[in-house]
């Protein structure tokens, strides 16, 4: 029987409204019979009441029609409700058996079962599972799971899904069978499932305990090439994980398959992690620097989720970024190690300054642990990793090394094989630290990021000096007045005129809305250096004036409160700019001078400190934001920064001319020292620029390089710009991910015409919002070019929207990420205010619109 009803409005899921499954699953059988146009899925599920609950079976569903309904072997009463499949049951176990048929093909949202490239795979995070079967689609029912796959053994030579394998064989008519047994029960959205034409770059891992674990990564074959560096940064992480946590891998394979459409980076599927193509393939030619970097730290994200996320998964969706916020801490720690720590660290913080905050302080803030939902994919958010990322740090740095091991330790153990909560892991570091953390759980609850206002006072007679903090966190929405929190932060003071230490680092625990620290025996006048190495994610406001920056930029031991100085230093100077039209930048000058010159530093920590804070990060300091008065201000600073150190960026940039790839520490940084360098080069106007440029185009030996001259010249109005992007074109034509660069390189552009370029380039033969990677890649990237998006005519805003309602009828998911920066109409202007607000009321009002699409718009226009 069919009994179909439908929701008129989306619902609203709180969690003050958890209630525990009525239904357990302990077991699951699958069969799939595979085709792009028609897989049949057939599934056993072996149900269990959970305690005393009351209540019919509900298996969730999302665009499945049963084509057969079986309780226990014979034909069963069933009906439908908002999409999920109901069925009342009389005693406390039983077998269900269900069978539905799927077109992966037609699955333009990337969610569930899908077709990429010849192949098919899954993504089931967070619910799309139940566009493969009817299951109660929840994060706190775990299964065990034995999959069976039946397909065209020319078509879909290979046969994954997770765990280990247990059988396979041939079968009539050129068909073939694999099975798969995976012995650790998981919630459903770890499921996984790729059938292609495949092959795999292998190798073998050896754990802690003596287990061989067989290695492999599958793409395309004329991709194995690209893959070496991806399966080095497996074994890796693998290690690293041992030796830092104690945790070791479990499975007797770990496979990771490349697909080119795919919603997010990369899914941690138990033994069977699927990612986006982007963060697998790299050789040099195609692959930049950074996307080495990121490759290797997405691998190690996705492999440590195997404890953090799969052994241990979250209760609700609420409580994501218990997995995602301790994952990121994990990959960041593991990336610190495997090179410059302190250029990580400004790495992050700049990750967290240009997506984080901005989101805290826009109608899109929410709290770590949010408290509801009507899209739970609108909630993998900067905020659920980045700043679940810095609670976590947090944490460890008020407990200290030995403290943080033993709670980790303590919550793997507790709470192996089971779907936990924030409140789980706080209480670990509770116990195994000793300490209280009550206060501090309002980081998890509290959206917004704090303010803390820092003085220091000095009596030169008495040698007294105190350190005079003040905190507090602004408004967000749903939460106008906010309670202090409990704020880690490093602080040391120097002397201004010795350059000496006069107080060593001390961590000070602000939990009050004011506080003074005191400090004996101060003979001259102190500078503060304050939140050393960022260890609390909070802005900073002090008194420092502009000599006491440019002292700390050139003397702070602490290599991120020396990168921040310089930071400030920039950034007071292009907001005195903005508000006069003009400001001094003679103390910048002189402090990149010094920076540049000092022989302690490294290559890549010059190439970090000397760059000028982003646009978008000068108007976050500016109650409203004017793009083009920011833009002029920030080319006048770098004008005159490339004139006057012109011989000194030259210097730096012919140290570094001979340097051939190598992906190194010492080569990395080189490259970047030398591409900022050319830059500055470029900004100075210096009559030979663009040649320049173009020659390192043109010879470069690494896609670093290449990359970095042709966004050089992307910018100016040289003849050998459309020369440059020609001969990329021509050259990667075939490479999407490379192509990718192409798009975005122009999105970025700061020349006059970018809005126009970009409305052409979306109309170009090779854009297609049907790919993630190609959507993000010109209109995201245009979003984030503050200067072209925000034009005055309003004309990026009305391209912006007409992308994501087209897109929103092809994939919700990514339309929804490209939203948030028309959401932030506040702080602008009333002119691109209005424009801004006029377009997502236009969002709003079409027909047929998205849940995820609806939520991002309707709240940001509340």
């Amino acid at each position: 029987m069919l009994d179909v009803q439908n929701t008129a409005q989306p619902t609203v899921t709180r969690r003050e409204d958890y209630v525990a499954p009525a239904w357990l699953v302990p077991e699951i059988a699958l069969d799939f019979d595979l085709s792009p146009g028609e897989t049949r899925v057939r599934a056993e599920l072996s149900v269990e009441r959970n305690g005393d609950s009351s209540g019919p079976l509900r298996l969730d569903g999302d665009a499945l029609v049963p084509a057969a309904v079986r309780v226990d072997g014979a034909d069963a009463e069933w009906r439908m409700e908002d999409g999920a499949l109901l069925i009342d049951l009389p005693g406390d176990s039983h077998r269900v058996e269900t069978e539905v048929v799927i077109a992966p093909e037609r699955n333009t949202q990337l969610m569930g079962l899908y077709a990429s490239g010849g192949n098919l795979c899954t993504q089931c995070e967070a619910q799309g599972f139940r566009r493969i079967t009817f299951f109660p689609d929840r994060p706190d029912v775990l299964t065990r799971y034995r999959v069976r796959m039946a397909a065209d053994k020319a078509r879909y030579p290979v046969l994954l899904s997770n765990g280990d394998p247990v059988g396979s064989g041939e079968l009539e008519n050129g068909r073939h069978w694999a099975e798969w047994h995976d012995p650790y029960p998981k919630p459903s959205y770890l499921f996984a499932l790729v059938a292609g034409d495949l092959a795999a770059n292998r190798a073998t891992f050896t754990t802690q305990s003596g287990r061989e674990v067989t290695l492999a990564i599958w793409v395309r074959e004329r991709d194995l090439p690209k893959t070496d560096h991806a399966l080095e940064s497996l074994k890796r992480a693998m290690a690293w994980d041992e030796q830092v946590y104690g945790r070791e891998y479990d499975l007797d394979v770990f496979n990771i398959v490349a697909v080119d459409d795919f919603n997010f980076g990369a899914m941690e599927n138990k033994g069977l992690n699927i990612f986006n193509s982007r963060y697998i393939l790299a050789d040099p030619d195609t692959a930049t620097d950074h996307d080495y970097d990121a490759i290797a730290a997405v691998v190690a994200h996705e492999y440590f989720h195997n404890w953090s996320g799969n052994r241990i998964t979250c209760r609700d969706w609420f409580q994501l970024s218990l997995k995602e916020g301790f994952t990121v801490y994990r990959d960041q720690k593991f990336s610190a190690d495997q090179g410059s720590a302190a250029v990580k660290r400004i790495e992050d913080v700049r990750t967290l300054r240009a997506a984080q905050f901005p989101e805290d302080a826009g109608p899109l803030a929410h709290p770590v642990r949010p408290d509801s939902y009507i899209e739970i994919s609108n909630f993998y958010t900067a905020t659920i990793y980045n700043k679940g990322a810095e609670l976590i740090g947090m944490m460890a740095t008020i407990l200290g090394p030995e403290k943080f091991r033993a709670a980790t330790d303590l919550y793997f153990t507790r709470f192996d094989g089971t779907a936990a909560t924030c409140e789980d892991f706080v209480a670990c570091m509770e116990e195994a630290g000793g300490i209280d953390l009550t206060q501090f759980r309002l980081w998890y609850s509290q959206a917004g990021t704090p303010r803390v206002t820092a003085s220091v006072t000095h009596e030169a007679g008495s040698g007294r000096a105190a350190l005079n903090l003040r905190q507090g966190v602004p408004p967000t929405p749903g939460q106008p007045d906010k309670a202090p929190m409990l704020l880690p932060l490093k602080v040391k003071l120097f002397g201004a005129e010795s350059g000496r230490e006069i107080a060593p680092e001390q961590l000070v625990l602000l939990s009050d809305s004011e506080a003074e620290i005191a400090f004996e025996g101060v003979g001259e006048r102190p500078v503060a250096s304050i939140n050393r190495g960022f260890s609390a994610p909070v802005i900073v406001e002090t008194d420092r004036s502009a000599a006491d920056l440019g002292f700390l930029s050139g003397h702070d031991d602490d290599p991120f409160a020396r990168y921040e100085a310089m930071q400030q230093l920039m950034l007071d100077t292009l907001v005195e700019s903005v508000a006069r039209g003009r400001g001094d930048h003679a103390p910048v000058i002189d402090a990149v001078r010094h920076t540049l010159h000092d022989p302690d530093l490294d290559k890549a920590f010059i190439a970090e400190a000397v760059l000028l804070p982003s646009d978008s990060f000068v108007g976050d300091q500016m109650p409203v934001v004017d793009p083009e008065a920011i833009f002029r201000a920030r080319e006048a600073l770098r004008r005159d920064l490339g004139r006057e150190l012109e011989a000194d960026w030259r210097e730096a940039y012919e140290a570094a001319r001979a340097n051939r790839f190598e992906y190194s520490p010492a080569a990395k940084g080189a490259r970047r020292l030398k591409n900022v360098a050319l830059g500055y080069i470029n900004a100075s106007g210096a009559p030979d620029a663009a040649s320049l440029a173009f020659v390192q185009f043109e010879s470069a030996d690494n896609m670093t390089d290449r990359q970095g001259a042709l966004a050089t010249l992307a910018s100016g109005t040289s003849e050998k710009r459309v020369a440059a992007l020609d001969i990329f074109y021509n050259r990667y034509s075939d490479n999407a991910l490379v192509l990718d660069k192409w798009f975005t390189t122009q999105a970025l552009s700061s020349r006059d015409d970018t809005p126009q370029a970009v409305e052409a380039l979306a109309k170009h033969k090779d854009f297609s919002l049907a790919n993630p990677n190609r959507a993000r890649s010109l209109i995201g990237a245009f979003s984030m070019n503050q200067r072209a998006f925000h034009h005055d005519s309003g004309s990026g805003y009305r391209f912006v929207a007409d992308q994501i309602i087209a897109l929103d009828k092809l994939n919700p998911q990514t339309a929804a990420k490209l939203l948030p920066p028309l959401g932030r109409w506040r702080r602008f202007d009333e002119n691109r205010g209005e424009r801004m607000r006029s377009e997502l009321e236009r969002i709003v009002a079409t027909p047929g619109l998205s849940k995820d699409v609806f939520e991002q718009a309707s709240k940001s226009l509340d």
